[in-house]
């Protein structure tokens, strides 16, 4: 069933009204019709069935016939990433991160960082086509970009994945982890020496993500796949 997303649903309403882009979906793209049923969510777990009854390009509306709550995934997912310089290998890691299932993300501002600056609004926008594509019900969310160090600081710990030498456990071969994992990805030039020490300091344990060099959105997609891999076996 296709899938089409609300910012706020009120269960408490019988009726649903379309947005804009999704009113022009539903009637230009799959051209849908009064009598056809599409599921709607709001991306916190609330998925509702609707009937279309009215359908416009402009303004589209249809009748709640059932209401289903989806519960939050034990295991949440929240990879902090540098930007990359390039802002469609950041859409393309949000994109997939988000099929996979990721519950935060975090941009963030380090030594080596090539792009400062990104638009949220776009971002978002991806983030919600890829959880209709991948039929999920809860949104990630996109967090402002911040600074390394202040991203750390608010944080109780996690991982680290960097290619300086050192210690690192595999994260493929963690046997135990938290309900809530948060792992760091360092931009194209990775962490610095400082970043990393920092980051050790504040209780975030080294990891490897296997013997290649990977870019930037390679190594968070690796880092998410395994993390969902290992929730999964949990």
């Amino acid at each position: 069933m296709d899938l089409f997303f609300h910012t706020s649903i009120d269960t408490k309403d019988s009726l649903l009204s379309f947005s804009d882009e999704e009113s022009r979906h539903l009637s230009k793209v799959l051209r849908k019709q009064p009598g056809d049923v599409v599921a709607v969510t709001d991306g916190k777990g609330t998925e509702v069935r609707v009937e279309i009854q009215n359908i416009s390009p402009r303004k589209s509306s249809g009748l709640i016939t059932e209401t289903i709550l989806h519960p939050s995934p034990k295991h949440k997912t929240h990879i902090a990433i540098a930007p990359t310089k390039n802002i469609v290998r950041l859409e393309w890691f949000l994109e997939k991160a988000t099929e996979i299932g990721i519950h935060r993300i975090t941009p963030i501002l380090c030594k080596h960082s090539e792009r400062k600056m990104i638009k949220n609004e776009r971002l978002n926008k991806i983030i919600q086509a890829a959880l209709k594509q991948s039929q999920q019900f809860h949104l990630p969310k996109l967090d402002e970009l911040r600074t390394l160090e202040s991203f750390i600081e608010e944080q109780n710990g996690g991982y680290i994945a960097h290619c300086n030498p050192g210690t690192k456990q595999e994260l493929a071969d963690l046997k135990s982890i938290e309900n809530s994992t948060c792992i760091l990805i360092g931009p194209e030039g990775d962490f610095s020496v400082d970043e990393v020490t920092f980051a050790e300091k504040n209780n975030f344990k080294p990891v490897s993500l296997g013997k290649q060099r990977l870019r930037t959105e390679t190594a968070a997609i690796v880092a998410c796949h395994t993390l969902a891999l290992i929730h999964r076996n949990l």
